[in-house]
């Protein structure tokens, strides 16, 4: 097929008049059955360089990408363009993932989206042996390289699969953040006579700019006075989920329109906000790095960045999610320099803590090893045995595959994992190296912040790209230095803000009558943790009055002059009478009636000594009960506790309470935990 016959087709099915030189250098090559990895910039058009040769071929073109959002834009796309086109993620039911498959092996699409988590489906390992495959596409290729900053090992079976591949079968390996040394990881993985087509990752649309503050305070400020002369609608990017919902609070309370979006939100509010973000109905969504990948939108016209990412490769690609559309954009970084006694920037240690725990210890993996060692396990039956989160689990299981210790096998329909008797020793030296590294990029994130090099020549050296470009577009070169200046009239209503703001409790459900709660204060980022733990482990005496103090206006901020009929205390496991005094104390302030019904139906274990979601659950479970049966039927109710961590507790009382009748279960804490138990 020659370019003018391409760029007919294209205009037909596309509706685009042109490729651009470097995506037919690219769709040419796989149209004579090579292989190509392709290193371009966000915004240069990758898919297209896929998707266009996907509809010439009679198979079916699998891609194995671990952007979700970006699944569900494409194929809505592709469909709207009469290409049919289906994923397959856990976003999806097992019908719906099942269909997929089922629609793939029958010849009825096209294109098929695949999360690389979903190839240890033995449904999926099975299915795709008898697909009619005509290309493989690696999205996001960088997850296949331990270098690469988003590495995942689950995604070496993309390797696997590559490499059983017809040599003949084209493939293709995209990815717009790539050192050399991920490169050249790449090329060696895929194999084969791989062709490395890497492009210019000049953005000259963006500003850049670097503001040194010496606390948060002064961003939740200078965010405050520039957002509305920012142009467009944009991200704000914080270190952790607390902070997102910190900032976004801030902002709505300056009159900024903005929601906050992590991980740690439902499905479904997830997608709602995603789709929010698309329709411009904020000003700004302040998010963990959780957002942006995949989602197709050219016009975010600016991003900022809270916190420093852990790398020159996280924050290319981190702001390369704004500017698509090739018109200008601003990129703003807030550093921290402030250091603590020991020397340390506050701005530093958020991410280096993020690199030093990103792999358990060694004795944590020999645990899992030798429990394997007696029985083959599923990731629940670890998640029990080993009180760890699932994060971790999912990281030893991955690393002891890859390194040949352990394998997955199917028993009685049930994916387990088995130990390999005779297997080589763990081999840690690689994490030792991989951390190393890290902290080097760590490093040069850092000397981004002070360099006097043209910002964007700094990042595209780093990711080995050095074109002759002319470079503008910063603080270093053409733009205006920022600076975060402040009154005394800024400073009080930070104060005000951080008097009066008080973390949600999210436990609303379809299947309780548990209405969304709140809390005092953040147990680890304020004295009231201090307060807690004296009184319960110190023998400190009962919860202090600062303590009910914060508490009621936590209360009427979140209820006002809403009463409810009656307060009920959860029973202790250590601290004794320490909940009951503070709810007696509440009520009597408040006018609630208290009542002492709660009771424990057998013993349990204090949570804190339990690590993942799926033992504080177990503990819990059926471990309330009332004395006074049919007392609450009809009645709403006020849940007074200490802590809130997990929510397992109060989402099982309130379980067993809604089946006593009550309409109305509010939880009312004095801390909730900052890290929570987000598996």
């Amino acid at each position: 097929m020659t370019r003018k016959e391409a760029e007919t087709r294209l205009r037909q099915t596309f509706g685009f008049e042109h490729f651009f030189d470097e995506q037919w250098n690219v769709i040419k090559r796989l149209l004579k059955r090579e292989r190509v990895l392709l290193i371009e910039r966000t915004g240069f058009g990758k898919s297209l360089c896929y998707q266009f040769p996907a509809t010439l071929w009679e198979g079916i073109t699998v891609i194995l990408s671990p952007l979700i959002a970006l699944m569900r834009d494409q194929v809505n796309n592709l469909n709207a363009k009469g290409i049919p086109a289906r994923y397959i993620n856990s976003e999806q039911s097992e019908e719906e993932n099942t269909q997929a498959i089922q629609d793939a092996l029958d010849g009825k699409i096209k294109i098929l989206y695949i999360a690389p988590e979903r190839q240890e489906n033995q449904e999926w390992q099975e299915a795709v042996r008898n697909m009619n495959l005509s290309m493989i596409v690696v999205d996001e290729a960088h997850t296949i390289s331990v270098w690469g900053h988003d590495f995942r090992p689950a995604f070496r079976r993309i390797v696997h699969l590559v490499n059983l591949l017809p040599k003949d079968m084209p493939v293709l390996a995209t990815t717009a953040t790539a050192t050399l040394r991920v490169q050249h990881d790449i090329e060696q993985q895929i194999g084969g006579q791989l062709i490395t087509v890497r492009g210019n990752l000049m953005r000259d649309n963006f500003h850049l700019y670097v503001v040194e503050t010496q606390s948060e305070e002064e961003k939740m400020i200078a965010l405050s006075r520039w957002m509305e002369r920012l142009p467009g609608t944009g991200l704000i990017y914080t270190g952790t989920r607390v902070q997102t919902e910190l900032y976004a609070r801030w902002l709505e309370c300056n009159g900024i329109n903005c929601i906050a979006y992590n991980a740690g939100l439902p499905a479904e509010q997830r997608k709602e906000i995603e789709q929010g973000l698309m329709e411009n109905r904020w000003k700004c969504v302040i998010s963990t790095n959780a957002l942006g990948m995949g989602i197709d939108k050219p016009d975010i016209r600016f991003v900022i960045h809270t916190q420093i990412p852990a790398s020159p490769i996280h924050y290319y690609q981190e702001i390369g999610r704004a500017g698509r559309d090739g018109k200008p954009t601003v990129a703003i970084l807030f550093y921290n320099s402030r250091k603590d006694a020991d020397g340390i920037p506050e701005d530093y240690k958020l991410p280096k803590s993020f690199i030093e725990s990103a792999r358990p210890s060694t004795k944590t993996y020999q645990r899992v090893i030798d429990l394997l060692k007696e029985e083959p396990l599923g990731i629940q039956d670890l998640t029990r045995k080993t009180n760890l989160k699932q994060t971790p689990i999912r990281v030893i299981k991955a690393d002891l595959i890859e390194q040949g210790i352990i394998k997955e096998v199917i028993y009685d329909k049930r994916k387990v994992y088995e130990y390999q008797f005779g297997a080589q020793a763990l081999d840690t030296a690689g994490f030792e190296a991989l951390r190393v590294a890290k902290l080097k990029d760590l490093d040069k994130m850092v000397e981004y912040v002070y360099t006097r090099e043209p910002r964007m020549k700094y990042l595209c050296e780093y990711l080995g790209d050095h074109h002759p470009d002319i470079y503008k577009g910063c603080d270093n070169t053409d733009l205006v230095k920022r600076h975060v200046r402040t009154s005394e009239e800024d400073w009080q209503r930070v104060r005000e803000f951080q008097t009066n703001y008080f973390p949600r409790l999210e436990v609303e459900s379809k299947k309780t009558n548990l209405v969304n709660g709140v809390a005092g204060a953040y147990y680890g980022t304020s004295n009231i943790g201090t307060f807690i733990h004296r009184c319960k482990y110190e023998g400190g005496g009962m919860f202090p009055d600062m303590l009910l103090t914060t508490v009621l206006r936590a209360y009427r901020k979140q209820w006002g002059k809403e009463t409810f009929d009656m307060i009920l205390h959860v029973p202790p496991t250590i601290s004794g009478d320490l909940v009951k005094d503070f709810a007696y104390r509440l009520g009597i302030t408040l006018s609630i009636p208290v009542h002492d019904w709660l009771q424990k139906a057998h013993p349990t274990e204090p949570q804190k000594v339990f690590q993942n979601n799926i033992l504080k659950r177990d503990n819990v479970a059926g471990a309330f009960t009332l004395s006074v049966p049919d007392a609450v039927e009809g009645k709403s109710i006020l849940l007074v506790d200490d802590i809130f961590d997990s929510g397992a507790t109060i989402k099982e009382i309130g379980r067993m309470l809604t089946q006593a009748g009550a309409t109305a279960i509010a939880p009312l804490v004095i801390a909730k935990t900052v890290g929570g138990d987000n598996l």
